[in-house]
């Protein structure tokens, strides 16, 4: 797909429509877009290349924007395979094409294409430096651990295009209909890029003070963002300093045979009853995994519901809990409610979890059900409810 982003900038990207799990573990209902960009100028500039599943299709978008013409540089912003995996057969098509990007790029590089020469063909960026392609000036902002160690952006001051790399990227092909820019970036970011908070939060300090004039923002991933770029600007800051993005309660639950999960609606039914206007509510057994993650960081409430089992607890809920705290789950308030047969374990398994997440408030009270959730506990939750919401 080739589409003007500006009158001398060209997307040169492809969808990815057949791709089930994004880094085999994401699931992409819609797929995803490995975006790519083509300067055109005196020097001509494509802006990295895409995932190897992808590269006859892209090569071809490449050479129908260069109408005839040949690139001089390829700017290698990120070099995870998704958006470097058709380097090596790009720089073979046009040999004489200069490749940019900075000392890790390049140690990143000789990894991944063992053996590859490139010889004199690199050129080598610092933070800050910039490049001439002739009406275009085109600066350097490393961004470590953004979410490689490699990783910089790009900031054509002609166009005032901001290339992102992976930031402010999004699930989904740029043909399909979902519209809805907010629930996809928000699991594609907590779950891909939501353990570096601190350093996006440096990105955004140093876009801020170089005083950049931006109209664009263009992603490796998702649809190049044009208007309202405050709004997105806005929404990185409050998910990379770990703020809640809304006022409400994520329900997750672990539940073996349906009992757990009862527990569960019917605390969802007590929140709603007590006026809480948000209340989302997940089965970690069957729901999609990268969804309940971004929604626990959606809220700034949390309700865990899980069976024991094994003398801990169930294993999605584990699950859940081992991938909230690798992302720097912090700044909530978290209600736990057990469910054990004999010995229940549970709440002291999820714990364990919770003890070790900063600025994390738990409940005083925590509910055991025995078995099935019976009048008698009622009472139990209504208390957990009004703690929670407090």
């Amino acid at each position: 797909m080739n589409k003007n982003i500006t009158t001398s900038i060209t997307y040169i990207g492809v969808d990815d429509e057949y791709l089930e799990l994004f880094e085999n573990q994401f699931k992409l209902p819609n797929g995803v877009s490995y975006n790519s960009y083509l300067i055109k100028d005196e020097k001509i500039a494509v802006m990295d290349s895409v995932d190897d599943r992808e590269t006859y299709q892209w090569l071809e978008n490449l050479e129908k924007a260069l109408e005839g013409k040949k690139p001089d540089y390829i700017i290698v912003q990120h070099m995870e395979p998704d958006h470097s995996g058709s380097l090596k057969i790009v720089t073979e098509k046009y040999p004489d094409m200069k490749i940019v990007g900075n000392e890790r790029t390049f140690g990143m590089m000789a990894q991944f294409f063992d053996g590859v020469d490139f010889g004199d063909r690199l050129v080598k960026v610092k933070d800050g430096d910039t490049l001439s392609t002739g009406k275009h000036t085109l600066k350097f902002i490393t961004a470590p651990m953004v979410h490689w160690p490699e990783v910089m952006v790009t900031y054509d001051s002609t166009d005032k295009v901001l290339f992102t790399a992976d930031a402010f990227g999004k699930f989904g092909i740029l043909a399909s209909a979902d519209k809805n820019w907010d629930d996809e970036a928000r699991r594609y970011y907590f779950n891909i890029l939501g353990k570096y908070g601190a350093q996006i939060q440096t990105l955004l300090k140093k876009i801020a003070d170089a005083n950049l004039d931006i109209n664009i923002l263009a992603p490796l991933h998702g649809p190049v963002l044009t208007e309202k770029l405050e709004y997105y600007i806005h929404k990185y800051n409050v998910w990379s300093s770990y703020e809640p993005e809304d006022k409400g309660v994520t329900v997750a639950y672990a539940s073996i045979h349906g009992n757990t999960a009862a527990a569960a609606l019917k605390f969802a039914e007590i929140l709603k009853a007590k006026n809480v206007k948000n209340v989302s509510v997940f089965d970690l057994a069957n729901d999609d995994m990268a969804e309940a993650v971004g929604n626990a960081f959606r809220y700034d409430k949390l309700a865990l519901f899980a069976s024991s089992y094994d003398g801990g607890v169930f294993t999605c809920m584990e699950d859940f809990l081992n991938r909230l705290s690798a992302r720097n789950y912090k700044k909530r308030k978290i209600a736990l409610v057990e469910n054990g047969s004999w010995a229940p374990s549970a709440a002291r398994a999820m714990k364990t979890y919770t003890d070790k997440m900063k600025d994390v408030t738990l409940c005083a009270n925590t509910v055991s059900i025995k078995s099935t959730l019976k009048d008698s506990d009622l009472p139990n939750l209504e208390k957990l409810a009004d703690e929670l919401i407090k």
